[in-house]
């Protein structure tokens, strides 16, 4: 195992905005405290949770992440290696290599909960294992929380995206029959995933695909009517996520389909994200037994960080993204 330094390249930011608010430096590693792990970072996953707490929106985030700017560095999601351990930490050894949910991700070292981290299996490569953690555990929460069962029929929005490519695949081992929606360009790569019938949300509406058991939305604009015609009359809506919500909390639209849910015949839904080793280790045997594979369309080096979330925020991603790190070498 390598020397730890004393310091580190990573992506830093000072105050909200876009991704020219970013900046590669050199910083002090980061010291795990009680039940933590360092983890030397050999690749980290972007997913839209990172353009939320980059810039701040919706507005509510920063009552907890800090009024001016985050109190903590970007990059959530990350593969790499355990070089030491926080007080407390059992389970882990120095030098398992590892997959979970950190902080500062897009570093060459991070610090991370050794409660929101697995052992990473050995036919996972380091850039798909990135890829995994946060819209893999988002997408496992959805299918569970929608109660999908084998011959229900799902419609999955936002199918081509990081959380969407995910419910896909987990929705398909379950026995369900999938329809994607996504954009004409992404329809080859979601029929890939295993849905029996893809959409292109800019060619037909989701009006004239039929009725559904199920809706999972990843998408996060379309009007609580118009997703509930869309289902059958004891069907089940899930909203992932706080996208489409508003601009102060996020959850306006998710909010309402809850308080809806108790005086209509069907049920409707929302999920965030439950970061949690138990879900992941359950995701990871999924991927372990080729049931469901992390989709990375693209990899990026660390000093191309705001390149990637671009990338991604822009809508150009298919699945997902990543940001290799080179500190494995």
């Amino acid at each position: 195992m390598p020397t730890i330094t004393r310091t580190m390249r990573a992506v830093t930011q000072q105050r909200y905005g876009g991704t020219d608010e970013l900046a590669l430096a050199d910083v002090a590693v980061p010291t795990p405290g009680p039940g933590e792990v360092l983890v030397r970072v050999e690749a980290a996953g972007v997913d839209r949770g990172v353009w939320h707490l980059m810039t701040g929106r919706p507005l509510a985030v920063r009552l907890v992440m800090g009024l001016r700017g985050p109190r903590k560095p970007p990059g959530m999601d990350l593969c790499g290696t355990v070089v030491e351990l926080g007080e407390g930490v059992a389970g882990f050894t120095v030098g398992d290599p590892v997959l979970g949910i950190g902080s500062g991700a897009f570093a060459e070292y991070a610090v991370a909960p050794a409660a929101k981290l697995v052992v990473r299996p050995p036919s996972l490569t380091t850039a798909r294992a990135a890829a995994l953690p946060i819209s893999g555990l988002t997408a496992l929460q959805a299918v569970r929380a929608a109660g999908v069962e084998a011959g229900q029929t799902v419609l999955v929005l936002g199918a081509a995206g990081g959380v969407g490519s995910y419910v896909v695949q987990v929705a398909r081992h379950r026995g369900a029959i999938v329809t994607g929606v996504c954009s004409a360009a992404k329809k080859e790569f979601v029929s890939g995933l295993g849905a029996v019938r893809v959409a292109a949300y800019d060619e037909e509406s989701i009006g004239d695909l039929g009725r559904f058991d199920v809706i999972i939305d990843t998408g996060g604009s379309r009007r609580l009517g118009e997703l509930r015609s869309a289902l059958t009359p004891r069907g089940t809506l899930v909203i992932v996520g706080g996208e489409g919500g508003g601009s102060w909390f996020g959850m306006g639209r998710q909010a309402c389909a809850v308080a809806l849910s108790p005086f209509v015949s069907q049920r409707l839904a929302m999920v965030v994200n439950s970061e949690n080793a138990v879900d992941l280790a359950e995701l990871t045997g999924l991927v372990a037994n080729g049931d469901v594979v992390p989709q990375v369309e693209r990899t990026f080096t660390l000093d191309e960080t705001a390149a990637a979330i671009d990338h991604l925020i822009d809508g150009k991603a298919v699945g997902k993204v990543v940001v290799v790190t080179g500190s494995s070498a």
